[in-house]
């Protein structure tokens, strides 16, 4: 069994030819989509945060409006860019979002990816300290959001409050018990995937890695998925970790789904770099009619080893449509692979 989600990234263009033509839009069509999924019988509604860019940016409001509207579907980001970030104020902010949607939060969050401008998160006040990297300070952010999300009191309060203080050191509020499981890490390599297992947090996986033996995607990819849990049972972490993927996946069953992928997809993985020193392989598209789908997805080592699968929607195409590709996946494929 699998649990299967969308993942969008909120694209959105002022043209003719997109469905999505504002920010207002991309928001709104996102709270739809979880909506419309959720009734679906999806597992979750997931959203990629990207600045400087015309898709979705700031993820709390968008994720408790969401958790406002629907009821038992997961909600989630893969991945928020913790070089951007003050972890304390997302604290705030993911215990708000958590408890609007009774628990159901997932947070997805990484070190980042190359984004629209140079070193942006200078924009935001944030520096490396001296001798670190970017890289550097967004694990090290992630690491005081997880200290900050136990609870645990940490600020001396004043002896003159406004109001009243419970005893001991203050904690952020409001706190939401349970959130500390549910934060994932993005991780392209498979070191930090160690790293992230080490300390705790569940593990996304993208449809790109750093390419560091040269064999297919989905078989590094795999390798990674089980370097993570051995770190991860050596840790001695008391509860099972989760492990999602991502994959472009879109079953060919009418005349819209022909004219937008029947002329196939992107059969092949591919290189390229993301930053100047970094080799890395991006996995493949799935784009056939679902008996050849199923077929082809038997062979994805990666998707076979994760528990969740985020399938990421060209949300340009509309609410309509991208919950057409979603009950296409869990009517014509899921049920074959045994993930339903």
């Amino acid at each position: 069994m699998k649990k299967i989600g969308f993942l969008s990234f909120g694209h959105w263009a002022p043209s003719p030819q997109s469905g999505t033509r504002s920010a207002g839009d991309a928001l709104l069509q996102s709270i739809d989509l979880a909506v419309a999924a959720e009734e679906l019988g999806a597992d979750g509604a997931y959203y990629r945060v990207h600045h400087f860019a015309r898709q979705l940016a700031s993820p709390f409001p968008l994720l408790a409006a969401v958790g406002a509207r629907t009821k038992s579907i997961e909600i989630g980001t893969a991945v928020i860019d913790m070089r951007y970030e003050n972890p304390l104020y997302m604290a705030e902010d993911a215990g708000s979002a958590d408890l609007i949607s009774g628990g159901r939060l997932q947070l997805g969050i990484s070190r980042g990816s190359p984004e629209q401008v140079i070193d942006g998160w200078r924009y935001f006040g944030y520096q490396p300290d001296e001798g670190k990297s970017d890289a550097d300070m967004g694990r090290s952010h992630a690491e005081v959001l997880l200290e900050v999300l136990q609870g645990k009191g940490f600020a001396e309060p004043n002896p003159r409050p406004m109001f009243p203080n419970p005893p001991g050191l203050l904690r952020l509020e409001p706190h939401s018990e349970g959130l500390r499981e549910r934060i994932w890490w993005g991780a392209g390599s498979n070191a930090t995937a160690i790293w992230a297992a080490k300390l705790g947090m569940n593990l996304q996986s993208s449809t790109l890695k750093d390419d560091e033996t040269g064999e297919a995607f989905h078989v590094q990819q795999a390798k990674q998925i089980r370097t993570y849990r051995e770190a991860w049972k050596e840790a001695g972490h008391a509860r099972e970790p989760r492990v999602s993927v991502s994959r472009s996946i879109f079953a060919i069953t009418d005349d819209r789904d022909r004219a937008y992928f029947g002329s196939g997809s992107k059969e092949q993985d591919s290189i390229g770099h993301i930053d100047a020193n970094t080799r890395s392989i991006f996995g493949r598209s799935y784009a056939a009619e679902p008996d050849r789908l199923i077929e082809e997805l038997k062979n994805d080592e990666a998707v076979a080893e994760a528990d969740t699968l985020l399938l990421t929607v060209p949300n340009q195409l509309g609410v309509d449509y991208n919950a057409h590709v979603i009950e296409s996946i869990l009517t014509h494929v899921a049920p074959a692979l045994g993930w339903r």
